[in-house]
């Protein structure tokens, strides 16, 4: 089953960098990732069909700091669809700052689902996308003096995989749509380099933003 998204509805995406794409910077607000690309596209699609598009992605955000700000940038707005891709952040902390917070998958389940619970309870359809880690190859550069490498990957991956299981157990249990985009990079990477899909394994490129918008906009009609 889809998402019909209803003439009139408010659409909003939140999460972290990958969603927030300067999006203060831009006059519609959208930013120029994946959500001003759904935007433009379903606009073509569906003139007949006008939605109001909200951004409140903030980049560097965990779950712990949409949670902070949720009822503000989110609840207040209430959206008929909410979309979140959350999770990047949560993941391997502690290779940036050795003396980092380490969070667990249990508290990253805790705290998405405290998300999730109002906007169920709303009535608000819900599109979650899972966290992803793309293959890329070499060091990148995360910040001064950090560097991440093939072993740091690693790491992130290990951390990661419970973190995308959590995601998908929520889908279920809150009936929402699931983007896989995790398994969709992989796929992808396997067939194109991954740099192709994100230069830093992390944030997409304009292709990989266009493969996330196109993944999005096969869950609503």
């Amino acid at each position: 089953m889809t998402i019909t998204v209803r003439p009139g509805s408010t659409v909003m995406f939140t999460g972290d960098s990958i969603t927030d794409c300067q999006r203060l910077e831009s006059e519609d607000g959208l930013g120029f990732g994946y959500p001003l690309r759904i935007a433009g596209e379903w606009g073509l699609r569906h003139p007949d069909r006008p939605v109001t598009w909200l951004n409140t992605g903030l980049g560097g955000n965990k779950v712990m700091d949409l949670e902070a700000r949720w009822q503000t940038d989110v609840l207040d707005a209430r959206p008929d669809v909410v979309s979140i891709l959350a999770g990047v952040n949560d993941m391997g902390w502690h290779t940036l700052d050795p003396e980092g917070y380490v969070i667990t998958a249990e508290e990253f389940e805790a705290g998405y689902d405290r998300l999730l619970a109002p906007l169920a309870e709303a009535g608000t359809e819900l599109i979650l996308i899972e966290p992803f880690l793309l293959p890329i190859h070499g060091i990148v550069e995360a910040g001064p003096g950090v560097r991440i490498g093939e072993e740091e990957r690693k790491e992130w991956r290990i951390d990661l995989d419970p973190k995308i299981q959590v995601v998908r157990k929520l889908a279920v249990k809150y009936d929402a749509q699931l983007l896989d985009a995790d398994v969709m990079f992989a796929e992808l990477a396997a067939t194109t380099e991954p740099e192709y899909w994100s230069a830093d394994g992390v944030h997409p490129t304009p292709a990989g933003h266009a493969a996330l918008a196109a993944a999005w906009l096969r869950l609503v009609e």
